[in-house]
């Protein structure tokens, strides 16, 4: 039997009255009384320890982890390799609890993600994307690196480490005065706040972030739109499909317009950038989204210039045509780490769009999408009434057509 025992977070030291072998980080070692001839491993690299553990099959085998040992913790690595009925798990309190605890904030709304040894912008696009979000950190990917890459954005961050002990601090600062600012190794969550949205609009059934909604391609009448100026929600429905926006996933929309694009992006769990050049289009976009209860960062600008500085997207949406149009998809095309879709009405342009997707090494393909509506004609009869046609063209990475992770 393989005992695992939270520890920390507030938690007294454990007292270990038997074990043969004893495995766990060098403070938690330290803080535990021990039996005396108890064999000590502490934790570095997991597969040394995971073979010292199986060699001590016959013995008591202690494994100390931080709060909760089954969330994000050595409990799956344990699981996996010894088997579910070989452990007697007893957690502590996660450090996502006190956290949250101490912010007086409920979390069954909240996302949680990891950044310990994980991608950090997997961890950044979750808390573009949602407003509440906890990070657990690691190297790399601590207070001050969340934080210089949500500068700018209307978050708040609450800063916790060392929670339950005499050295516990809760930092609530900006992005930008957490990007500056140096901090101690141990800090353990961060937890980033739209604090207009804090608390959910109501009760919760299921914890964590969002469910995906139930419908997507919605009816251009669900947004705001100026002259018919809005990609048709057919076009919207293959666009999402190539898109395939996802928690974690950054999503551009350039010329994005109304920001249908990037908004059903965001209800489907994805960070989004809206880029559009008129300012009253851009004061659209931020009321759309705010109409639909979902966070887009939108910037002000003509693209290609008005990408520079922006974070590499997952996927990339170009709507509309114009002469800058093969400039626009060349500079996608190059940043998109997955995928690139665009749409246009001219015919003339097709070929240049459909080389610069090539040139930056994305498999092309595409469609002539014609659709007709049902429209009621009087005398209860229907009619046909024919959309415009429109060129919908895609770019993938051949990692992305294998099913290899990103």
């Amino acid at each position: 039997m393989i005992k695992v025992i939270g520890v920390g977070t507030g938690a007294p030291p454990p007292r270990v009255a038997e074990a043969a072998l004893v495995v766990g980080a060098k403070r938690h070692l330290e803080a535990a009384e021990l039996p005396a001839g108890a064999e000590r491993v502490v934790l570095g690299a997991l597969e040394p320890a995971l073979e010292r553990i199986a060699e001590v099959a016959d013995g008591t085998v202690v494994v100390l982890a931080s709060g909760d040992p089954g969330f994000f913790g050595i409990v799956r690595v344990l699981a996996a390799r010894f088997g579910p009925a070989a452990l007697d798990v007893h957690p502590s309190t996660p450090s996502i609890a006190q956290a949250f605890a101490r912010a007086g904030l409920p979390w069954d709304d909240a996302a949680v993600v990891s950044a310990h040894g994980r991608a950090l912008r997997t961890a950044v696009n979750v808390c573009r994307a949602h407003p509440k979000t906890a990070v657990l950190t690691g190297p790399g990917a601590g207070p001050a690196e969340i934080g210089a890459a949500l500068s700018g954005l209307p978050r708040t961050l609450l800063v916790a480490h060392a929670l339950g002990t005499p050295a516990e601090e809760v930092v609530r600062l900006s992005p930008a005065e957490a990007a500056t600012r140096s901090w101690p190794e141990a800090v353990s969550v961060v937890i980033s706040l739209d604090e207009s949205r804090a608390l959910a609009a109501t009760p919760r059934t299921i914890a964590g972030a969002s469910v995906a909604p139930a419908q997507w391609a919605l009816p251009e009448a669900d947004f705001d739109h100026r002259d018919s100026m809005i990609t048709k929600f057919e076009v919207r429905a293959l666009a999402l499909s190539r898109l395939a926006p996802r928690l974690g996933d950054l999503v551009w929309d350039l010329g994005a317009g109304s920001g249908s694009v990037a908004i059903e992006c965001a209800r489907l769990g994805a960070a989004a950038i809206a880029v559009e050049k008129s300012a009253d289009g851009a004061e659209r976009i931020r009321a759309n989204a705010a109409a639909h209860g979902v966070c887009v960062q939108t910037v002000h600008g003509t693209a290609p210039a008005a990408l520079t500085g922006l974070p590499d997207p997952d996927a990339v949406f170009v709507g509309g045509g114009g002469a800058e149009l093969a400039a626009v998809t060349k500079a996608a095309a190059h940043r998109a780490r997955r995928a690139v879709v665009v749409t246009l009405a001219a015919l003339d342009r097709v070929p240049a769009v459909q080389a610069e997707l090539a040139a930056a090494g994305l498999a092309v393909d595409g469609v002539l999408l014609q659709s007709s509506r049902l429209a009621p004609l009087p005398g209860e009869v229907t009619r046909l009434a024919a959309t415009n046609p429109v060129f919908v063209l895609w770019g993938l990475r051949p990692e992305a057509l294998s099913g290899a992770p990103q």
